[in-house]
C-alpha cells in the first residue's frame, strides 16, 4: 500500500508516510505510536505489534532521525579523528584494534561512528569536516602535532574530547600506555642476555615523516610522544643507543632501516629494538637478506603484540599492548562526558611476551 497525493492536475505524487498516518491506521494516538517505536514507554505488546503492523503496511521506516536530532539537540554521531589517511590507518593492525574497540562501544550506545582522517595544519577537507560535520563528541586517535589543531577546532564547537594517546592539554582526558616502562622492560631483557651494542628503529618523531639517523636538533624539535617515550625507555638501560628514524609503522620501513643498520659488519649491533612489531618484521627480513640468523647473529624485539604469521615465521619477542581495550575505554569516557560525567584519565599496561627472536649475543 502506497500513500499518494493527487494534485489539481490529477497526477499522483508519492508522499512519505508519517507517524500520524501509522497511528490513525493502528487506532492509537501519535504519542502512543511514538512510544511503540522507541520501546521506552508503557505500551502493551499487543499495541506495539498493532503499531508495527500498521507501519509495515504503510512502509513507514520510523521517525525521521533528523527530526529527532533537532529535538534532542544532538546528532547521535561520535567522530574519531585519525592522524593519517584511512588507508594508512587500516594498514596498521594496532589502529584497526583501536577503532574496533571504539566502534563496539559507540554502536552499543546506539550512536554512529564518523572517521575524520588526515588533519593537517593547512586548510583541508578533513579540517573542514571537523569544523562543520554533525557530531556530538570526538575521540582523537594518535599523538602527532595534528592533535593541537584538532583540539582547538573541537573546543570552538564546545563538544567533549577524549585523546587516545598522550596530549599536551591537561584538561583533555586521555587514555595512555606505559610506553617508557614497557620499552625499558625490553631493554633490560636484552641487557640480561649480555647485549651491549644495541640500536633502535624508531617511529616518526614529527609530521614530516622524514627518515634517517637521529640528531640532537631533530630530537629537540620532536613532537610525537610515543616515539620519545619508547626511546626514553631504551635509554634508561642503554644511554648511548644509536637511533634510526622511519617514516611510519610499516614492514617496508623496517626493511629499509634494517638494511642500513645491519649492512656494515664493523658497525653492526648485536640487538635491535624496533618501536613497533611491523618495523621489527621488516628488520628481520633485512637480516635474512644479509644472511644473518635471528637470534643467533642478531636479536630483534618489537612492540604491540600483533599477529605476524603471514609476514615472518618467527615468534617475535615484544610488548603486547591492549589496543582494543584502550579504544573501548576512550569511547566509554567520551560517552560519560556526553552524560555530563567527568571521566578520569586511564592508563594501560603492556605485557612482556618472550618469543624466539632474542638470545645471547654472538661471540
Amino acid at each position: 500500500m502506497t500513500n499518494v497525493v493527487v494534485r489539481p492536475d490529477r497526477r499522483p505524487v508519492d508522499k512519505r508516510p508519517t507517524l500520524a498516518a501509522v497511528a490513525a491506521l493502528a487506532g492509537v494516538s501519535v504519542s502512543t505510536a511514538s512510544l511503540a517505536f522507541s520501546g521506552s514507554g508503557p505500551v502493551s505488546a499487543s499495541t506495539r505489534e498493532r503499531v508495527l503492523a500498521a507501519a509495515e503496511e504503510l512502509r513507514y521506516a520510523g521517525p525521521d532521525p533528523r527530526a529527532r536530532s533537532l529535538r534532542q539537540g544532538r546528532s547521535g554521531i561520535i567522530a574519531t579523528v585519525l592522524e593519517e589517511t584511512v588507508l594508512q590507518a587500516f594498514r596498521d593492525p594496532v589502529k584497526i584494534a583501536f577503532l574496533d574497540g571504539i566502534a563496539q562501544e559507540i554502536a552499543s550506545s546506539g550512536r554512529a561512528l564518523l572517521l575524520v582522517p588526515d588533519i593537517t595544519d593547512g586548510p583541508t577537507a578533513a579540517s573542514t569536516a571537523l569544523e562543520t560535520a554533525s557530531m556530538d563528541a570526538v575521540v582523537l586517535l594518535g599523538c602527532s602535532p595534528h592533535i593541537t589543531r584538532s583540539i582547538a577546532i573541537t573546543r570552538r564547537r564546545s563538544i567533549p574530547i577524549v585523546a587516545l594517546g598522550s596530549t599536551p592539554f591537561p584538561d583533555v582526558p586521555a587514555v595512555t600506555l606505559d610506553d617508557r616502562v614497557a620499552t625499558g622492560r625490553l631493554a633490560r631483557h636484552l641487557e640480561s642476555l649480555g647485549h651491549r651494542q644495541v640500536a633502535v628503529v624508531a617511529l616518526p618523531l614529527d609530521d614530516t615523516r622524514a627518515r634517517g639517523p637521529l640528531t640532537a636538533d631533530w630530537e629537540a624539535n620532536a613532537t610525537v610522544s610515543t616515539s620519545l617515550d619508547r626511546l626514553a625507555g631504551t635509554r634508561d638501560v642503554f644511554p648511548d643507543v644509536s637511533v634510526t628514524i622511519t617514516a611510519g609503522s610499516l614492514v617496508d620501513e623496517g626493511l629499509l632501516a634494517g638494511r642500513e643498520i645491519l649492512s656494515d659488519p664493523a658497525r653492526r649491533p648485536t640487538a635491535i629494538i624496533a618501536q613497533s612489531d611491523l618495523l621489527a618484521a621488516g628488520v628481520i627480513r633485512a637480516a635474512q637478506e644479509l644472511g644473518l640468523r635471528v637470534p643467533q647473529d642478531v636479536s630483534i624485539v618489537g612492540f604491540d603484540g600483533i599477529r605476524l604469521d603471514n609476514v615472518i615465521s618467527h615468534d617475535l619477542t615484544t610488548m603486547v599492548q591492549p589496543a582494543a581495550e584502550q579504544g573501548a575505554q576512550a569511547a566509554r569516557m567520551v560517552l560519560e562526558m556526553l552524560a555530563d560525567g567527568h571521566p578520569r584519565p586511564a592508563r594501560f599496561t603492556s605485557e612482556f611476551h618472550l618469543g624466539n627472536t632474542t638470545g645471547r649475543p654472538p661471540d
